[in-house]
């Protein structure tokens, strides 16, 4: 029989234990929600090492240093799923709809970049996520990008989030690099003084249909967001309201597909337009017949 008095240690061991967890998750929620809002934000890229088989033929690509404005949109707040949607203000008048990210708290269905238009579906186990936020990216059409689960790490003042995941070529690279077909991305979200940054060290893939991997090429890249007053993004705010129900159809489209949980695999271009050409080329008042219609053409 258990005596009172390590009943009670147990229960207060057991309720210390909870309460930590939920401060914890509060952590990470304030961390995560804090990189919504309007951002100044600098682009860096860089190879840094190459291991082609001919060394004399090899081009790597272009040191890039770009800027731009970014408007970083709350779409969903619940204890367990943050979505932002990252909108590129060109100008008043040019808003681009840019990446995604959602964030899901001890979630178990990732969908693992292949390679091509493909994703593997995989069901991960209840323990091995416990206490960990999936990253799930998505393309500018809302189709998967990459993604994976982690812990929040809030030590010595500093919070970040870390993982290793597989992707398609970067949209910088698509038109420009076709030696290639997989970047695996080591991604770092810190949350800093004055925003955040998005920090990564990739390796450039070439994998075979059988899943072997050969490495080609390294690279850096650190992505710097600068908190700037949220009046500075308005055009963006603006934007958003306009076309937010056109994309919550699109959302809900992938959602179902995503649902079905079983490998993805997509065709790249329909009648010789990609995805996100045709979605962007409608009005905002698009019905969700037409969306669903554009999707489905490009599910194999």
């Amino acid at each position: 029989m258990i005596s009172k008095s390590l009943y009670f240690s147990a229960v207060m061991a057991l309720t210390c234990s909870l309460g930590f967890s939920q401060d914890k998750k509060q952590q990470d929620i304030k961390a995560i929600k804090s990189m919504c809002g309007c951002y100044e934000v600098k682009f860096n890229f860089t190879e840094t090492f190459q291991y082609p088989k001919d060394s004399a033929t090899y081009k790597p690509s272009e040191t890039k240093h770009e800027s731009a404005l970014e408007w970083v949109e709350l779409l969903e707040d619940t204890s367990n799923k943050i979505v932002m949607q990252h909108l590129l203000i060109v100008s008043d008048d040019m808003i681009i709809k840019h990446w995604r990210q959602d964030w899901l708290y001890e979630n178990t269905d990732l969908y693992s970049f292949d390679k091509g238009s493909s994703w593997k579906y995989k069901k991960l186990d209840k323990k091995a996520v416990k206490g960990q936020w999936s990253q799930k990216v998505y393309q500018v059409d809302d189709s998967p990008r990459y993604e994976g689960s982690s812990t929040w790490v809030h030590v010595d003042g500093k919070d970040y989030w870390a993982n290793v995941a597989d992707a398609p070529l970067p949209r910088r690279e698509q038109t420009k690099r076709n030696d290639y077909n997989v970047l695996k991305r080591r991604n770092i979200h810190e949350i800093t003084a004055t925003g955040w940054n998005h920090e990564q060290d990739n390796d450039k893939l070439v994998r075979d249909d059988s899943g072997k991997d050969v490495l080609l090429a390294q690279e850096k890249g650190m992505d710097v967001y600068t908190k700037v007053a949220d009046i500075k993004c308005i055009a963006g705010q603006k934007w958003w309201k306009e076309n937010n129900a056109l994309w919550k159809n699109v959302r809900d489209k992938w959602q179902t597909l995503f649902d079905r949980h079983q490998d993805l695999n997509l065709e790249a271009k329909v009648d010789r337009k990609a995805l996100y050409s045709l979605l962007f080329d409608l009005k905002p008042t698009a019905t969700k017949a037409e969306t669903d219609a554009i999707i489905n053409k490009f599910v194999k």
